[in-house]
């Protein structure tokens, strides 16, 4: 059988039913420019079931797993060991074969462990409410300052030098079809900038992360002192979910909304998603927050239940009344993480930290002793920034040919400027050995 069984007949059928004369009717909306003239070469028509297995596999094979070689690659997301136990619960029927929450009677469990999730991010966090769970850290932040301009009646974002390039981006994108500003700092790689001293009445929020793209270690307090008192918000982002093991929570720093990626806990890279956004603020702010909440409540009879308490979206009320569009949570990864959370417990969370931590400390001390590097960060948690004596891609794809993933050229996602050429971002998580420490020092020492 083809993988599309429809007869000749089956489609002069179906086209006659629409009106149309063939297939290539329905794409004359397409620009001519943007349609193929001919087959694509060496992609053939059709295979059998293993002969496409086979193609596959030979392409999977170029790639260097994560899992074989030595690995030192984060900028937002990182490999952490997670627990086979994760991915058997979350495999479990009352959770795999549910989906909408919007009929508590029947979805008790999905609504449960949401309420159980939100608890975890507002405990991580240091606030006091959160929602059942975003995209993913970029468009939670983006949301974040959404939130912010609603809040204050403002429209000017200000965007710290040391935020991830990529959820920059996906603000600035923002900004330009929701009309307002978002002024991005100068890439940042020595943690100095002075966000105090550009804040105006015409803010309606700060945007900064901690740990920073960067890798620095920050206390927003008195910038948070200093939004406030202008009448602005301070936005937190953390795109390492596990340095809030270690870390003071954003918000006892005086954050207003924080937002994190929450993939390093329950979910593996997955080749870049799917992932989770967690999203959390003051209670003072709920209903200007995005997303759902899901909160508890007693039935007819008294017992404890639970239920979607608030739905802001605008497939469930007005749309001007509504604070998003955002269609979805990404329920099964927000599961995965409040799975792997729970087992971990508060302690073994910030055992978990501590391994990090020490683990990039010992690796900084070593690279750092190699001639032609130089380490920029006065501080970190578990990724840092070096200075090399050669451009940081040039020498991440030497490693790479010996086979070895050594970090992210800062080049590959802030391009076109010649100062950050040559630095490269290296992290460590509990996964690191010396049997992947040694050989990225001794590769080092070798191609610089």
């Amino acid at each position: 059988m083809r993988y599309l069984p429809l007869t000749e007949t089956d489609r002069r059928d179906m086209l006659h039913a629409i009106g149309a004369r063939s297939v290539d009717e329905l794409f004359k909306d397409v620009p001519a420019c943007a349609r193929l003239s001919s087959k694509i070469a060496g992609l053939p028509d059709h295979q059998g079931e293993l002969e496409v297995e086979r193609a596959f596999q030979a392409y999977a094979a170029k790639n260097l797993s994560p899992a074989s070689v030595p690995f030192f690659v984060g900028a937002g997301a990182y490999r952490h060991h997670v627990p086979s136990t994760v991915d058997y619960v979350i495999q479990r029927g009352e959770f795999l074969t549910s989906y909408t929450p919007y009929q508590p009677e029947i979805t008790q469990g999905t609504l449960q462990y949401l309420f159980e999730f939100q608890t975890q991010v507002t405990l991580l966090a240091g606030m006091e409410v959160a929602n059942a769970s975003m995209y993913d850290g970029s468009t939670a932040a983006s949301e974040a300052v959404l939130m912010a301009n609603r809040i204050t009646r403002r429209h000017k974002a200000l965007l710290s030098g040391g935020l991830h390039p990529q959820y920059r981006r996906v603000i600035e994108t923002t900004a330009r079809w929701e009309g307002f500003s978002a002024a991005s700092g100068k890439a940042d790689p020595l943690g100095l900038e002075d966000l105090i001293a550009r804040v105006d009445k015409d803010t309606s929020c700060v945007v900064v992360q901690n740990p920073s793209f960067f890798g620095h270690v920050r206390d927003f307090s008195r910038l948070a002192d200093a939004c406030h008192a202008a009448g602005a918000l301070l936005i937190v982002v953390v795109t390492e979910v596990v340095s809030l093991g270690l870390l003071k929570p954003p918000g006892e720093m005086g954050a207003d909304i924080v937002v994190c990626e929450g993939q390093s806990i329950g979910n593996g890279l997955g080749f870049g998603g799917p992932y989770v956004g967690l999203f959390a603020t003051r209670e003072k702010y709920l209903r200007q927050m995005p997303g759902r909440l899901v909160g508890e409540t007693v039935d007819a009879e008294g017992k404890r239940g639970f239920v979607l308490t608030l739905s802001t979206r605008e497939q469930h009320i007005r749309r001007e009344k509504a604070t998003s569009n955002i269609c979805t949570n990404a329920g099964l990864c927000a599961l995965a993480f409040t799975v792997h959370l729970t087992l971990l417990g508060e302690a073994g969370f910030r055992r978990l930290a501590e391994l990090n931590h020490a683990k990039a400390c010992e690796l900084a001390e070593r690279v750092a002793a190699v001639p032609g590097v130089s380490l920029l960060n006065d501080s970190f948690f578990n990724e840092f920034t070096v200075r090399l004596a050669k451009p940081a891609a040039a020498v991440v794809e030497a490693l790479a040919s010996k086979r070895i993933l050594a970090g992210v050229p800062v080049s590959r996602l802030i391009p076109d400027d010649p100062e950050v050429d040559n630095l490269l971002l290296l992290a460590v998580t509990e996964t690191a050995t010396e049997h992947g420490m040694a050989p990225l020092v001794a590769a080092l020492k070798e191609v610089l």
